[in-house]
Formats: C-alpha cells, structure tokens, sequence
C-alpha cells in the first residue's frame, strides 16, 4: 500500500521538514533559531515540488509535538494545523524526544537512548527510550521535565550500555560525572522531521492519526497554558 506523508518540526533551534513517499525519505533540515516562521513552509514547498506532488495528495501530516521551545512548538502546530486543514488531511503528534531517540538508533544503531534537551529555566526535558525488535520504541511514559541536580542520581543509577541524545547533555556535562554506565555520543543534538517519519507511518498504518481538531502540544511543564482552538473543550 502506497503511503505519503510530510513530517514538519520546529520545536528546537532546528528547523526541519521530511517527506516519506513509500519508504524513501527526502527532507530539508537547517538550524535557524527565529527564523522559523520564515524557514518551515518554503522547505515543505520544496520537498512537495522536487516530489512533483501536492499536499493534498498525502495521506498525513506528522508534526513535533514536543517538548521543547514553548514559541518553536506553537508555530510548529500552527503551521501544521493550517496545511492539514486546507488539504483535509489527518495529523499525527510525534515527541521531539523519541524523534532524538530514532535519530540515535539511525547513526549508532543504539537501541537504549537517554534523550536530554535544555529545557532552559534550569531544567532538561528527559526521557529513556529503548527500541523493541519490531521497530518500536517505548519509553513515553518516562517523558518529563526535571532539574539536573534531579535527574544526575538516576543517570548514576543506570546500568549498561546506553547512547545520549539532545543538547541537556552538553548544557550539563556533571550530569555523567558519577555515572557508571556506558554512555556513548548518540551523535543527535537536535530533533529533525527525518526521525519522526518511521514513527509516524507506523503510527499511521497503526490507525493513529487524529483529525486537526484533536492535536494538542506536549509542553511538560503544567503552568504553560494551550490557546485551544475555538470550540475545543
């Protein structure tokens, strides 16, 4: 079965849009801090062009849900929003942090990966990802935004071998001081929409896409409110 769809993600200083059409993946990628808004939409024109197909010739949209800039994550969704309702397609949120953990996998061909990203404020978004033999990852559940000081003795307590990603990890070099684990560079500063394509078409076949209607961000942090679209509850 023949599947398109377009990934788009802003949530970190990386700016970046992918297009899967049955198992190729093309994409464009630049690190552009606020400039976004500027970036994003000529990369999905471009990758729609050089395709020779249009948007509403896809079958979903995938976009960063998250976490990461709270700025970045609203435009982000915006955007993606606006292009699914005008094409009436189906979206799928996918986590910047299991985006991070994918991109590990994909240059290390690391199954276990810690996924840190400065979370400013001093904090980290975390979470530990680990690859099933199927593709899959699970660790969504240990998403969560944590202070360094917090989060050391959890790293100190791992065991085995595990890959690093995202930028918490150079902001906060004591966070493997006292770690006796087999840390190794996973290679992946920033989330990019190349990463998020295998897991949104999995999402996908899986029947997990969702009308615009329905997408919301992952912040982590509670005190930062969502302007809901109107009607939504």
């Amino acid at each position: 079965m023949s599947t398109r769809i377009l990934a788009l993600d802003t949530a970190t200083e990386a700016c970046s849009a992918a297009l899967w059409i049955d198992g190729e993946i093309s994409e464009r990628y630049d690190v552009c801090p606020r400039e976004h808004t500027q970036r994003i939409l000529p990369m999905v024109d471009s990758l729609l062009s050089a395709a020779g197909i249009e948007l509403k010739q896809l079958d979903a949209l995938a976009y960063g849900r998250g976490p990461g800039s709270f700025t970045g994550v609203r435009i982000g969704i915006g955007i993606a929003q606006g292009l699914a309702l005008g094409a009436g397609l189906p979206m799928m949120g996918i986590s910047t942090l299991a985006a991070l953990a994918q991109g590990a996998w994909r240059r290390t061909g690391a199954a276990r990966v810690l996924c840190a990203i400065d979370a400013r404020m001093g904090e980290v978004y975390w979470a530990q990802y680990c690859r099933q033999n199927d593709g899959t990852w699970l660790g969504e559940e240990s998403e969560q935004v944590i202070k360094p000081s917090e989060l050391a003795p959890k790293v100190a307590g791992l065991r085995g071998a595990w890959a690093r990603a995202g930028t918490g990890w150079e902001t906060y070099p004591d966070l493997v001081v006292n770690a006796d684990v087999g840390l190794v560079a996973g290679e992946t500063t920033l989330p990019a929409a190349a990463d998020m394509l295998p897991l949104a078409v999995r999402r996908w076949l899986d029947g997990g896409a969702q009308a615009v209607e329905l997408t919301v961000p992952t912040y982590l942090r509670n005190e930062v409110a969502w302007k809901k679209l109107p009607g939504r509850e």
